[in-house]
C-alpha cells in the first residue's frame, strides 16, 4: 500500500461502489491537489476512518478538489481486542511522540491521564487545544501509516474515571519498572478493551498503582531497561501487535 491515503466524507466513501466516482474536497481535497499534488492518472486512497478504503484513480485535479474513479473497494473488520493506550500527560512533546508511534502501530484509543507526577496539567482553555494537538497527531499519524480506522482520542482523565475504566476493560496493563509478570508472557483476551497504562516521566505512584491494581488491573515489566514515557507505550503495543494483528 503505497499510495497516499485520504480520509474523506463517511457517507461518500460509504456509497463508493467499483467504477463509481468519489470527490475529495474540503481540507483533504486542498491538500491532495495543492500539497501533495496529485495528478490525473494517479492512484490514491481515501477512507472513512471507520475501516472501509476506497482505491481511485484521479480524472480531475483543480485546486481545491480531487476527483476519482473506484478502482476498488474493502472493508477491515473491527479489531478485537480493541489496543487502548492511557498515556500520561508528560513535558515537552513526549506525550505527542508517544500518540504518533502508538497510531502508526496500531493502537484503536488513545486516553490522556493527568497523573499525580505529571507536570503538564491540562485545564480549561489549555486542556481542549491540548487535545486538539493529540486528535491532530492521530490523523496524521493515520494517514501517514495508510489505515482505515481513525483511532479514538478521548477526553483526559483523573485516576479516578481511570480506575473505573480498569473496572470495564477486559485487561489493564501497567507498566512498571518494579513489575516482576514481564508483558510477553500475558494471555490476551478475545474482545473487549486491553489498555495499556503509561505513568510520566517521574513514574507512577504508590498510590496509583495500588489504586489501579485494586481496581483489577496487572502491572508488567517489558524488560531490563527503563523507557521513556514516549517510548514505553509504543514498545508495549508492538509486542501486542505482534500477538494479535501482525500475523
Amino acid at each position: 500500500m503505497t499510495h497516499q491515503l485520504f480520509l474523506g466524507d463517511p457517507s461518500a466513501v460509504a456509497g463508493a461502489v467499483v467504477g463509481s466516482s468519489l470527490l475529495l474536497d474540503g481540507d483533504e481535497g486542498r491538500h491532495a491537489a495543492a500539497v501533495v499534488r496529485l495528478r490525473a492518472g494517479e492512484r490514491y486512497f481515501v477512507a472513512d476512518g471507520a475501516g472501509r478504503r476506497v482505491l481511485l484513480e484521479a480524472t480531475d485535479v483543480e485546486r481545491g478538489w480531487v476527483r476519482g474513479r473506484v478502482l476498488d473497494v474493502t472493508d477491515e473488520p473491527k479489531p478485537a481486542p480493541r489496543l487502548v493506550l492511557v498515556q500520561a500527560l508528560a513535558k515537552g512533546d513526549r506525550d505527542e511522540q508517544a500518540v504518533e508511534a502508538a497510531t502508526e502501530l496500531g493502537v484503536d484509543e488513545v486516553v490522556p491521564w493527568q497523573a499525580e507526577r505529571s507536570v503538564v496539567v491540562w485545564r480549561g482553555d489549555r486542556a481542549a487545544k491540548s487535545l486538539a494537538k493529540w486528535s491532530a497527531v492521530v490523523v496524521r499519524a493515520t494517514k501517514q501509516s495508510r489505515r482505515a480506522r481513525l483511532p479514538v482520542t478521548s477526553p483526559a482523565v483523573g485516576l479516578a474515571p481511570l480506575a473505573a475504566r480498569v473496572g470495564e476493560s477486559a485487561l489493564t496493563l501497567v507498566l512498571h519498572e518494579d513489575a516482576t509478570e514481564p508483558l510477553a508472557s500475558v494471555d490476551l483476551p478475545p474482545s473487549g478493551d486491553v489498555l495499556v497504562v503509561v505513568g510520566p516521566e517521574g513514574g507512577i505512584t504508590d498510590r496509583e498503582l495500588e489504586t489501579l491494581t485494586g481496581a483489577g488491573a496487572r502491572a508488567v515489566r517489558l524488560g531490563s531497561t527503563i523507557l521513556r514515557a514516549s517510548s514505553a507505550g509504543p514498545a508495549a503495543l508492538a509486542v501486542l501487535s505482534a500477538r494479535t494483528r501482525w500475523t
